[in-house]
């Protein structure tokens, strides 16, 4: 089969032929249909020899849906052609996180060497993909798997981030999102369907901030030096009860502080490399700083149902396994509207 594979160092991800596998003992083969492209591939890619963590090479592609092809051994529960998506952040299944179905935050993976699809084990950017356990995939239920492989990631990911703030977002407060990019343009469309509050969307590209109007942001700001003092302005010089950034560089959790009212929630999701420190008179009073990572199995099923709602919905370009390269080559260059969705056997 063809498989988008990331194979030296520094190098681009190539598209190659690989062994076909096959189910063993309770593992499901699943025929792709959709595999998503991330900002986290980049970050792995962008990783030097002496600090990468996964043995080359590496499939690519942590957001996957398609259909059940094969099933080994023993699996009970799913059928040869069920439709479903599959929960990437996958944990050992016995200690009290995963027990929670809080997988993302196992205790034990690291220890196990039990490593997401695409992070560390073979990805969905390729023709077929082993699951090693058939609690890792949530049925579609009519979702069409292109504009719904998204939400794996780019939808669970807000989803839990924003999950924890729900409290504060009140009617007459406001949410502040940093970054329109895959994730952020999802998380404007959960907070306008979760949320009374108003949103504030940031980005540096009038593109994105036209698609933050498109799916529901109430204000959109450009995402430069002045950006914090605008935000006030549109707040009354109170801020925002909360804040995502889904950009995560320095200067994005800078203004992410900056914005934050008092007893206020910041949540640093981006991967670019940023912190807020936290102490009196560094934020306002009472300002939690968190970094949320991904989201639980049964969060991932709530986000499939917001999807049947009609309550979110994913902006997706689509790409052949051949355009994969181009893809990333795209997303690396801020050229993707919404999410670049791979089509392994279009």
């Amino acid at each position: 089969m063809k498989a988008v594979q990331y194979r030296e160092i520094g190098a681009a991800p190539q598209v190659v032929s690989v062994p076909d596998p096959e189910p063993g003992p309770g593992q499901v083969l699943l025929r792709v249909d959709a595999a998503g492209v991330c900002h986290s591939d980049i970050a792995v890619m962008s990783w030097p020899a002496e600090s990468f963590p996964y043995g080359l090479p590496l499939t690519l592609g942590h957001e996957g849906a398609g259909t059940v092809a094969a099933l080994g051994a023993g699996v009970t529960g799913l059928a040869e052609g069920d439709p479903v998506a599959v929960y990437a952040p996958q944990g050992c299944g016995r200690c009290p996180k995963c027990a929670q179905g809080k997988e993302n935050y196992c205790l034990r993976a690291a220890e196990l060497g039990i490593f997401p699809p695409g992070l560390g084990a073979p990805g969905a950017m390729a023709e077929y993909l082993l699951i090693d356990d058939a609690r890792h995939l949530l049925p579609l239920q009519g979702l069409d798997p292109v504009t719904s492989v998204p939400l794996t990631d780019a939808g669970l990911t807000p989803y839990h981030a924003i999950k924890r703030s729900l409290p504060k977002l009140t009617p007459g407060t406001t949410a502040v999102v940093i970054g329109v990019g895959g994730l952020g343009h999802v998380a404007v469309q959960l907070l306008r369907a979760l949320t009374p509050s108003r949103v504030i969307a940031l980005d540096v590209a009038e593109d994105k901030l036209a698609l933050a109007r498109a799916v529901g942001a109430h204000e959109t700001v450009v995402s430069d030096e002045h950006a914090a003092d605008r935000v006030r302005e549109l707040t009354g010089g109170q801020g925002a009860e909360a804040v995502f950034d889904f950009v995560g560089a320095q200067p994005t959790v800078a203004a992410a502080g900056a914005v934050a009212a008092v007893e206020a929630d910041v949540s640093v999701v981006g991967l670019g490399g940023g912190a807020l420190p936290v102490g009196i008179g560094t934020t306002a009073f009472d300002v939690a700083v968190a970094a949320p990572y991904w989201g639980s199995r049964g969060e991932l099923g709530e986000v499939l149902q917001l999807a049947r709602d009609g309550a979110v919905e994913v902006h997706v370009e689509t790409f052949g396994l051949d355009e994969a390269p181009l893809a990333y080559e795209r997303l690396h260059a801020g050229k993707i509207n919404g999410r670049a969705v791979v089509l392994p056997h279009a």
